[in-house]
């Protein structure tokens, strides 16, 4: 015990100039550590990094391929095109691109933490859709302020997507408190990799400017080896934290076989190409108001939740609505969630524990039970339940004092709920 204690204990420390001050701790075998590379960062940084630098050095080769498209279409090299029209276009082009900006960062801003590698894919794979259509724009004059227009306003939607989950991601890969050092470094790493990339361009560009089939052929080309290396990089991703997507498919498993998948056979399975866009079967956080309008409705609603959280369950939809107490925790909303994700596996196939495979049974045939009974029900069996699953999610290696679940704002407060627990 006392070996183990100082293993953990800072012997010294050290630092350069100014800059941040690394520890020293002993090692098993009696040798110092010092901190830094790699235990400064999680696991799955390396891979991710060698994958990304390939996907942007791509990017950048099929960026100049668009750009050169672009200024082509605007008149570059034509003697007839004017610079008020170039002008204009561009000025079109821009405008519908800071829009895109807004109204996307509006709508889906607050979401993109929850799964930020799906979006990272889709940021990557839109990015590509608007360099095609940069390239195909001279095709068809008539139509080029309209299509170069649609570009940018996708290429705006990826800046925000991107960067936002490339914020995520650097969360999750600082581990001594050093998230800015993450990002500067990735930031630096990024530089170099477009550097690269655009010396080579100057190389490419001449021997395909007077080939557009030649040309179009390296596009492909280059977006299948971008799109391959987005992919490599997203799967080498390890999150610690659960999201939707990760809490349905270590429940799933546990349900079925009684174990919980650690964070690293999870993250394999987690769907990447349709993972990104929330199930409807699921809300957390909804307004009280939208559940109840009478007080017999929030009797019936409250009646058997001891937890700071209320669930309305329609089985005719299998969609499961959460209401948060003020109160609740992070803890608590994983509870809930486990909960909604519970009920929706009563309507579905597949083994279950003893007590929820005879709610099922109940569900399944008729006639039915009304949906807040068969919650009150599901309540007792989560109180046997929940415990063994959130010590099994800790014990594999799982972040449980945060999460990656969708919650909206919505909180409330009710009189009717006695001996609530907060989690």
């Amino acid at each position: 015990m006392a070996d183990d204690a100082g293993l953990e204990t800072q012997l010294c420390s050290e630092h350069f100039g100014s800059g941040e001050a690394l520890g020293c701790r002993a090692t098993a075998d009696g040798s110092l550590q010092w901190e830094g590379f790699p235990d400064s960062v999680s696991p799955d940084y390396l891979p991710y990094q060698l994958w990304d630098s390939v996907q942007a050095f791509a990017s950048s080769l099929s960026g100049s391929l668009a750009t050169q498209a672009v200024l082509l279409g605007i008149g570059v090299g034509n003697a007839k095109a004017t610079v008020s029209a170039a002008t204009a276009t561009w000025l079109v082009k821009d405008s519908t691109g800071m829009l895109g900006r807004i109204v996307f960062a509006w709508w889906k801003g607050s979401k993109l933490d929850c799964n930020a590698k799906q979006w990272r894919l889709f940021a990557d794979i839109l990015n590509d859709v608007a360099m095609f259509l940069e390239i195909m724009a001279p095709v068809y004059p008539i139509c080029f302020t309209m299509t170069v227009s649609t570009s940018n306003l996708a290429k705006c939607i990826v800046s925000v997507a991107g960067g936002a989950t490339r914020a995520a991601l650097t969360v999750h890969q600082a581990r001594r408190n050093n998230m800015a050092d993450v990002s500067a470094k990735d930031s630096s790493q990024e530089t170099l990799v477009n550097l690269a990339g655009l010396l080579v361009s100057l190389l490419m560009l001449p021997l395909v400017s007077g080939c557009p089939g030649f040309s179009l052929g390296c596009f492909f080309f280059l977006t299948a080896l971008h799109i391959y290396a987005n992919y490599r990089a997203v799967r080498s991703l390890v999150m610690e934290t659960l999201n939707e997507g990760r809490l349905r498919l270590v429940l799933r498993h546990y349900l079925q076989r009684g174990e919980v998948l650690d964070p690293t056979a999870a993250n394999r399975m987690e769907p990447l190409w349709t993972g990104f866009w929330p199930a409807p079967s699921l809300s957390l956080g909804v307004p009280l108001h939208r559940l109840v309008s009478s007080v017999f409705e929030l009797q019936q609603l409250v009646e058997g939740h001891q937890e700071p959280y209320l669930l309305c369950w329609d089985q005719s939809r299998n969609q499961v609505q959460v209401v948060l107490n003020q109160k609740a925790g992070p803890k608590t909303v994983l509870r809930a969630a486990t909960h909604g994700l519970m009920l929706g596996a009563l309507q579905g196939d597949g083994p279950l524990p003893a007590e929820l495979e005879e709610l099922r049974n109940q569900v399944q045939a008729g006639p039915k039970k009304e949906s807040w009974v068969i919650v009150k029900e599901t309540h007792q069996v989560l109180d046997m339940l929940f415990p063994k699953f959130l010590k099994g999610l800790q014990d594999a290696g799982w972040k449980t004092e945060k999460h990656q679940l969708e919650v909206d704002e919505w909180r409330a407060t009710w009189l009717l709920s006695p001996e609530k627990k907060v989690l």
